[in-house]
């Protein structure tokens, strides 16, 4: 092949009796995971927010990212419950560009994979441990999630990650709700085949094992918009939109706890993170409006962090992203205090 094997890694149990769960962490996670599952099932009236950077890209800045939210989580507990996103490997579209703390962490250095393995799980079990807050990541590699899999609560499948069975046939392991993005092309029927398959059990072959899974009936779907042939942004978080989703569901009889995320940012804001407040509520305007889409509608992923907007590796602006563009900390403080005044 031609490659260089630079060394064999070592196995998720190997790290894990390393870097074991400490303190309260699995009580916590477990009383967490009940909630969650009941939002999603209906069975809690609360919304969910996947919340927080683009990329968990410095311990410092996102574990106080994470500090505030848990303070703002206290004010607004009884409507709305945050799972805050903590992603560590990121997909780029060219295959250039920071790739996450997976593989560098630290962005200004070289790839290293096993130090990137043990600052993943470290700093999930910093969150959890400095916030009582269990967290959300995308899983861009099926295999890599034995690593997390005792400490996440939410696992998203990405929009180019969506049509690898590879990644659905996993999902349908998972014993947390699975986030299935519509793919970047907008198919939904893509998007409904990927839940149907993660609902399902499956018999295949992972990390070298023959395994089969239980299938995950909280898979579910996550609409983040779509680009055209010619390059362009188009949203899929209108009215029209979320009928027409409340309408495949309906046509898949097969498929339980029906469910949807808006991810209020990617194509559906055109990448401009302060067009996310206005989604929101144009989204919770709908909700009121029909039971339909109020059922369906669990709650958003909002790229928030402690600045505005983002930077170039190396700017050295502390708490402002290095990836897409965020919404900063003062402008979500308003959003949240504002959305838990209108539901």
């Amino acid at each position: 092949m031609n490659m260089e094997f630079k060394r064999k890694l070592a196995i998720p149990m190997e790290v894990k009796e390393l870097y074991p769960l400490t303190g309260n962490i699995g009580n916590i996670k477990e009383k967490r995971d009940v909630e969650i599952k009941n939002i999603f099932s209906g069975k809690e009236d609360k919304m969910i927010f996947i919340i927080g950077p683009c990329s968990a890209d410095n311990e410092d800045s996102v574990l106080d990212y994470m500090t505030r939210l848990a303070r703002l989580q206290e004010e607004v507990a009884d409507k709305i419950f945050f799972i805050p996103r903590v992603y560590t490997n990121k997909p780029r579209t060219t295959g250039d560009g920071y790739k996450g703390l997976l593989h560098q962490p630290d962005p200004d250095g070289k790839p290293d994979m096993f130090k990137g393995i043990i600052a993943t799980r470290e700093l999930h079990m910093k969150v959890v441990s400095e916030t009582g807050l269990t967290c959300a990541d995308e899983m861009l590699y099926p295999e890599n999630y034995k690593y997390l899999d005792d400490i996440l609560s939410y696992v998203a499948i990405g929009a180019r990650s969506v049509e690898d069975q590879e990644h659905r046939l996993t999902a349908s392991g998972m014993d947390v709700p699975a986030g299935m993005k519509n793919p970047t092309s907008g198919d939904l029927g893509v998007m409904m085949n990927s839940i149907h398959a993660a609902q399902n059990s499956h018999t295949f072959i992972y990390r070298g094992w023959e395994a089969t899974s239980a299938g995950n009936p909280f898979a579910h779907a996550i609409l983040r918009g779509y680009t055209n042939s010619k390059g362009e942004h188009h949203p899929n978080y209108h009215y029209e939109d979320i009928i027409l989703l409340c309408d495949m569901y309906e046509k898949r009889s097969e498929l339980v706890n029906p469910a949807v995320i808006i991810d209020t940012n990617h194509e559906n804001s055109g990448k401009n993170p302060f067009e996310q407040p206005r989604i929101i509520k144009e989204v919770l305007s709908n909700c009121r409006y029909n039971p339909r889409i109020k059922k369906i509608i669990k709650g958003f992923m909002v790229e928030s962090y402690i600045e505005d907007g983002s930077q170039k590796i190396g700017d050295g602006c502390y708490g402002k992203s290095i990836t897409d563009a965020c919404l900063g900390w003062e402008k979500t403080e308003k959003l949240i205090r504002d959305i838990a005044e209108i539901l």
